[in-house]
């Protein structure tokens, strides 16, 4: 029996978790909260399994709840269902603790698959916010991200060993626009001078392409 507890300051979303945990033998409604501090004092008191939380919540915000729940009360598992799906709120309430993120529309399948997987120990997140987390995490990696794009290109060249009216040359630009590039190249890598900042490049695969 996976024991639950509700935390959301919409009557209308507590009443229809409730309906549908009232159909489920395997979870049993233990709580509701209609704010961050009831969801907290609730979770130390109940003991739920999971705790389901809306981030949207008054006096204590589903984060810092969230992020308390987790001080107070280490074993119960805290799955967001809330509106937004903007990666900064993501980011936020994972890294306030939450093991399971689902959006608001969720179908009762998900909601009852994510609420098991919370309460075994699982992270677990719905398909929209999936999709995006796995779009970010194989997107390209800028390994410089402090560089413009100017400044990149210089340091490309500068990792296949061209001299600096080389790359102006192949750049179309001054020798003395490259020797004011390639000393920011320098500050910004925090390295002495152009050997090892060529060396830092080619380790992050640039000087490949010529």
């Amino acid at each position: 029996m996976i024991r639950v507890l509700v935390a959301d300051d919409h009557p209308v979303v507590r009443d229809g978790l409730r309906a549908l945990f009232d159909e489920l033998p395997d979870v049993a409604l233990v709580g509701e909260a209609a704010t961050g501090r009831e969801a907290i004092r609730a979770a130390v008191t109940e003991r739920p399994d999971v705790v389901i939380m809306d981030l949207a919540m008054p006096d204590v915000d589903g984060f810092a709840a969230t992020a308390e729940i987790g001080r107070v009360a280490p074993e119960v598992a805290v799955l967001v269902l809330t509106m937004t799906d903007d990666d900064r709120t993501l980011s936020r309430a994972v890294h306030a603790g939450a093991k399971g993120y689902l959006l608001k529309g969720a179908t009762k399948d998900e909601i009852l698959r994510a609420v098991t997987a919370v309460a075994a120990g699982e992270a677990i997140f719905g398909p929209a916010v999936a999709r995006r987390l796995l779009g970010q995490l194989t997107a390209p990696r800028d390994p410089f991200p402090q560089l413009t794009p100017r400044e990149r290109e210089v340091l490309d060249l500068l990792a296949t060993g061209c001299s600096n009216s080389v790359i102006a040359g192949h750049l179309g630009l001054s020798l003395k626009t490259v020797n004011n590039l390639t000393s920011s190249i320098f500050t910004k890598l925090h390295v002495a001078g152009r050997t090892e900042a060529a060396l830092l490049a080619r380790d992050q695969g640039l000087g490949q392409s010529r």
